[in-house]
């Protein structure tokens, strides 16, 4: 395991990723229905482009906001290697590491099911698997790699993989299919959710947090752990940029590429999936550091800032508060005489609840963690 020393670890926090996880939440707390609703009053073929990239694609493709999970993830893996150096300096045991780290997972899992509706008791209508819990065991696996492994382990463990995942898919048969179907029904990832997961499946045939497609997103954490400890290596700034930037190029590339013969699917989360949607995290952690912390662009950053602090807890939030309810309680009315602009007034009102219920706790220093 690399020490403190080893890592180089910076003693100031990178502004850009906190900016970069509030960006990447802007369009889950309301930002994409600001958006969708501000192209629908643009009459031209252009709007409908706009719309049809904050929707998720229906199967194979992609769109921006296929970005918006994998981002999420892609970030986690980038704080990995500073949180277990900060955790070495603070002569923290690697027991002590890996409780934190299961104790974290399990946390996330928990919520996860919770938000699900667990507490419903309704097991038969209960969907087990789910964002928060994919990234709970994502995280595990991820930071105990982080932790006893040297980067060129990582990108091994990252290539197999990718590699082996392409091959099951391909290879090993489904029942009334055959191999290599990757359709809703009869690819192999659905197969084994319907015959594993318990209760409700997402899209009827299998999950989106499914079984094996698990292990390539992983992989997406993973590859933000490369990111985040080429961050903490030496040199310039500005190198380091563009080396995330040529990193970012490089596996976007490679995913479109390899979408020939294993598509682009994000519900599946196929390695073609993996490398474009990963190469694009690169590519926006390279411009949101270059900007930010090489250039020093921060005030501009504050909106996304205050959101990024407290990602887990507005997620969360999401089901349990009622900003739309909210949002017509008090812009209701202006809503209904807005003329031509009614149809961005409630959807701006969602985005300002939220967003100032996350200043609140901002101001406060009121950080959920987990």
């Amino acid at each position: 395991m690399s020490t403190p020393e080893q890592l180089n670890l910076p003693r100031q926090r990178i502004v850009s990723v906190d900016a970069l996880r509030g960006f990447d939440m802007f369009w889950i707390i309301g930002g994409g229905e600001v958006f969708r609703s501000l192209a629908g009053l643009w009459t031209h073929p252009a709007a409908q482009k706009i719309q049809d990239q904050l929707e998720h694609v229906v199967w194979q493709g992609f769109n921006f906001e296929d970005l918006i999970y994998p981002l999420f993830m892609f970030i986690i893996g980038v704080v990995l290697p500073f949180s277990v150096s900060r955790r070495i300096e603070q002569g923290r045991s690697i027991r002590a590491i890996h409780l934190h780290i299961v104790r974290r997972s399990v946390i996330l899992v928990l919520l996860g099911l919770i938000y699900n509706g667990l507490l419903r008791f309704d097991w038969p209508q209960t969907r087990w698997p789910g964002v928060l819990q994919r990234i709970g065991i994502c995280y595990f696996f991820a930071a105990m790699l982080v932790v006893h492994t040297k980067w060129r382990t990582q990108v091994m463990i990252i290539a197999a993989v990718l590699l082996l995942y392409w091959a099951a898919m391909m290879l090993i048969p489904v029942p009334d299919f055959g191999a290599g179907v990757l359709t809703m029904q009869g690819c192999l990832s659905s197969y084994i959710d319907q015959k594993v997961i318990p209760g409700v499946l997402y899209y009827t045939y299998g999950d989106n947090e499914g079984i094996i497609s698990t292990f390539p997103a992983v992989c997406t954490v993973l590859m933000g752990a490369l990111a985040g400890r080429w961050l903490q290596s030496k040199g310039p700034g500005g190198q380091k940029a563009a080396g995330l930037a040529l990193a970012g190029i490089a596996c976007t590339s490679i995913g479109y590429l390899w979408g020939f013969v294993f598509p682009v699917i994000k519900i599946i989360w196929t390695s073609s999936y993996t490398l474009f949607s990963g190469g694009l995290c690169l590519m926006l952690l390279a411009l949101f550091y270059w900007v930010i912390d090489v250039k020093g662009y921060k005030k501009w950053t504050f909106f996304f800032v205050v959101i990024g602090m407290n990602p887990i807890a507005i997620y969360f939030l999401q089901g349990a508060v009622d900003f739309e309810g909210i949002s017509k309680f008090f812009l209701g009315g202006l809503a209904e005489h807005a003329g031509p602009v009614a149809p961005v007034i409630l959807p701006l009102g969602v985005l300002a609840a939220s967003w100032l219920l996350l200043w609140f706790l901002y101001r406060h220093k009121i950080f959920f963690k987990v």
